[in-house]
């Protein structure tokens, strides 16, 4: 009998359409069928001996709320019949019900020994408890993970296990993830976490990788990436982790209409194994990065929301260094500037961030020129081995990047039809802090802001907080001044502040935009004294 090996998540959805995604145990037919009468039904596809259906849902009604099940072959798999969990439901939420936002990252999925989590709570679980608690109660109308959503480098003691059933842990890549059957158990550890996996069920997503989601420090520079592939493991291990992702992650993010218009769905869809068109797509990846696109826009009402790939799309040569590639660099103009008068807040996700502490924005800066020969050959060999050793590859180590965001920026939030906020989200720093940036000369009319949330369940050492908390002080300023003279570095196009944090912990933020006003709110995930787990308001304030 066919069955659920993982899902449903909830994807894509609009006023009258939405997007299921599930995994099943073998072939068969998918159909989500909903309470007011909206309903899909698909044939599962196969890769490398597992099967999917993306499921379209159509007919929904908008400004509703509707229970949905899924059924493979007829048989009704979801909800299972012993489900702790309220039914799941797809939400079509309208302008005048405003749009709330819940964003994060950095999700590290291994399970509690001993039943004592040692990173502390996780905040998905925990807004999972807290909309279960309360169904009818305050939810998000989307969730955007930023980043991370599996760690193939740094896997769990159970995952390490199973690895070492299928294969020898003393040849490379070792306790790392190899293939793409190892990355399917990373999604079915993660996934299958039962707070998390009704959540995905019921609160729409949006997803983008980091580097974890392939390997720590992914694209850092073009001497990593000869380093890199010149192991034995390295082409299986960006191949599968590009298949796997767009699988698990990238199909979820699309519309129904641009599916419909991808040749790769086409095709893996029609093939009876959609494997090696796959692997095809994923080899174009590897070796034209430039000749597709993982970024993607969603428009909610009068909210945009512009994901950007910040790993994949970078040009790592030293003498023309770019966040993103002249194309997507392109893409990322036309979709900001298009119909800017058609919505009233822009959100710019990039699981790196914009504006960081200064003093590492400064060291990140200094470094590039080191690495661009600025001091000379001695110096970039010093500064290559500096790069790799701190991670000094966000947006600030692309420093001709950095500024043009922060003039495209200025540009949208200029003038006649700004928008009333742009937002910059983003993760990875295991951390989270608000920035304000502001520009010489005219303002933009815009609030501008960078807000960076993360982890949603990892650890934060001590020294990491030391050490943010440091960046963001005066010493540390005037020391990465002194930092960026020596590198003969060029003042940034924007300077910025500081206005909320850092915190530290498990953590998600909020945005709640209605009309042209905005609010923030960020919550941590805490024990209670009898042992439950909660999410606690940290801050919370108004950005427009």
């Amino acid at each position: 009998m066919a069955g659920l090996r993982l899902g449903p998540l909830l994807r894509y959805t609009d006023g009258s359409c939405a997007t299921v995604w599930v995994e099943t145990n073998r072939p068969c037919t998918a159909e989500v069928r909903c309470a007011d009468g909206a309903r899909g039904t698909t044939r599962t596809f196969q890769v490398a001996g597992h099967h999917y259906a993306l499921v379209t849902v159509s007919g929904l009604t908008p400004g509703t709320s509707t229970e949905y099940e899924v059924l493979l072959d007829g048989t009704r798999a979801w909800p299972p019949p012993d489900s702790p969990f309220p039914p799941s439901v797809i939400s079509t939420p309208t302008e005048e019900d405003g749009l709330r936002v819940a964003f994060g990252s950095c999700r590290w999925a291994a399970p509690p020994a001993g039943g004592k989590d040692p990173v502390g709570p996780d905040a998905l679980d925990t807004l999972s408890a807290r909309i279960a608690a309360a169904p009818r109660g305050e939810r998000p109308d989307v969730l955007l993970l930023l980043g991370d959503q599996v760690y193939a480098d740094e896997v769990s003691d159970a995952t390490r296990q199973w690895i070492s059933g299928r294969r020898d842990l003393n040849e490379s890549p070792g306790e790392q993830v190899a293939d793409y059957e190892e990355y399917t158990h990373l999604y079915y550890e993660s996934w299958r976490d039962p707070e998390v996996r009704w959540l995905l069920s019921t609160v729409p997503s949006c997803m983008i990788f980091d580097d974890h989601d392939v390997i720590d420090d992914w694209n850092t520079s073009a001497a990593w990436l000869a380093d890199m592939r010149a192991t034995d493991w390295w082409r299986e291990r960006l191949m599968s982790g590009l298949m796997s992702y767009w699988v698990y992650q990238q199909l979820g993010n699309l519309s129904p209409d641009e599916l419909a218009a991808d040749p790769l769905y086409a095709a893996v869809r029609e093939s009876p194994d959609g494997t090696d068109a796959l692997r095809d797509f994923a080899a174009r990846a590897d070796a034209e990065p430039a000749s597709l696109r993982w970024s993607y826009r969603r428009d909610f009402g009068r909210t945009r929301l512009l994901m950007v790939d910040s790993r994949a799309a970078r040009v790592l040569e030293e003498d023309r260094r770019a966040m993103l590639d002249p194309g997507e660099a392109a893409w990322l103009r036309e979709q900001v500037l298009d119909e800017r008068d058609s919505y009233d807040h822009l959100l710019i996700g990039t699981s790196l961030p914009w504006l960081l502490p200064h003093l590492v924005h400064d060291a990140e800066a200094w470094n590039a020129a080191m690495c661009g020969g600025e001091r000379g050959a001695r110096w970039a060999q010093r500064g290559e081995r500096i790069r790799r050793g701190a991670d000094l590859e966000h947006w600030a180590a692309f420093p001709s990047s950095f500024d043009a965001l922060a003039d495209l920026i200025a540009e949208a939030g200029t003038g006649p039809g700004a928008p009333a906020t742009i937002n910059v989200l983003s993760g990875d720093v295991h951390h989270a802090y608000v920035a304000e940036p502001s520009w010489a000369g005219r303002a933009p009319d815009s609030r501008v802001a960078q807000l960076t949330c993360s982890p949603v369940h990892n650890s934060v050492p001590p020294s990491i907080r030391l050490g943010f908390r440091f960046g963001w002080s005066a010493p540390a300023r005037a020391l990465g001044r002194r930092i960026a003279r020596h590198g003969r570095c060029a003042p940034a196009a924007v300077s910025w502040r500081k206005t909320g944090g850092p915190w530290f912990g498990n953590q998600l933020m909020t945005l709640t935009l209605r009309g042209r006003s905005a609010r923030l709110r960020l919550e941590q995930a805490r024990t209670d004294r009898g042992g439950g787990i909660t999410l606690r308001t940290a801050m919370e304030r108004d950005l427009a």
